[in-house]
């Protein structure tokens, strides 16, 4: 009996020191920004194409005057796994002001806190981690330039076990991956596109439905899903369903106006909004990418 419960014992330690290995964060090289320098003009650009204030500004701010530019956080996101607010990433005591290039790296692309905690993916760090790493430094860079907010964070209403937040560290090599979606894009323009939609401008992380661990369907991607906030969908917008031209997703990306003079509604408004910030050239190239994705009834 007791041998038996020596071995039990043991295992267990085995165990917990597996799964300790296997959960640890696992930072950027120390060189990923070696030689880079951020430059705040196109770091802007970087900004819009990731949406960042349509998550980070503080709730009620509109347009885009100094108060959308204030990224106090605090707006929540229901889930099933429980309530998410987004932080204040602002560049004050309160926010991110003593980040460097690698912290916002880190959490970008690896999904963790200066201090190796594991965040939870309802920061898209599932589709950031394929941002490249001068386009981090530039989005750094202007990131310092805007106004500073104390407002502090508020927590996450999230219940056990989805609060112990070392059960990350597995869901991450289940599912977190540089791979790409379209593997072989045939033109630099679509090249282009994918990297503005599965990259900075995360589109799959609303228009793709999710398994039952909350990780994006890629077998399903941009294939449309349920709204978190409540009645309704998020629409398909594979050519199975999206049947508009090129020419007319990029004005849609561009004024909110539908070919059929319909205009962007709800979060699909603040994305437009976000993009117009973009050139011809981006947009083309997203309608580009949207045009060549297989399609999925």
């Amino acid at each position: 009996m007791y041998r038996f419960l020596a071995v039990l014992a043991c295992l267990v330690v085995l165990g917990l020191a597996g799964f300790w290995i296997a959960t640890m964060p696992r930072p950027l090289p120390d060189d990923t920004f070696a030689g880079l320098t951020g430059d705040a003009a196109r770091g802007e650009v970087i900004f819009w194409a990731g949406g960042c204030a349509s998550c980070h500004a503080a709730p009620g701010a509109k347009g885009e005057g100094e108060d959308r530019l204030v990224l106090a956080g605090g707006r929540p996101f229901p889930s099933d796994f429980g309530t998410f607010h987004a932080p204040n990433i602002s560049p004050g005591a309160a926010g991110i002001g003593g980040w460097s290039v690698r912290d916002l790296g880190n959490a970008m692309r690896r999904g963790l806190s200066p201090g190796g905690a594991h965040y939870y993916p309802a920061f898209p760090y599932t589709s950031y981690i394929r941002a490249a790493p001068q386009d981090i430094a530039d989005l750094h860079a202007f990131l310092q330039t805007l106004p500073a907010s104390d407002t502090p964070n508020i927590p996450h209403e999230v219940g056990f076990p989805f609060s112990v937040r070392r059960l990350l560290g597995g869901w991450k090599l289940l599912f977190l991956s540089e791979d790409w979606v379209l593997a072989e894009p045939e033109t630099d323009e679509i090249a282009r596109g994918r990297y503005l939609v599965e990259a900075l401008g995360h589109c799959a992380e609303c228009h793709t439905p999710r398994n039952a661990l909350g990780a994006p369907d890629r077998d399903r991607w941009l294939a449309g899903a349920p709204s978190p906030d409540g009645p309704g969908t998020i629409p398909n917008i594979t050519p199975a369903r999206l049947d508009w031209s090129a020419v007319d997703i990029a004005a849609y990306l561009k004024t909110g106006f539908t070919p059929d003079f319909d205009s962007a509604g709800g979060d699909m408004a603040e994305v437009v909004q976000n993009l117009s910030h973009l050139s011809d050239a981006d947009l083309a190239a997203i309608a580009a990418y949207l045009k060549a994705v297989p399609p999925v009834e």
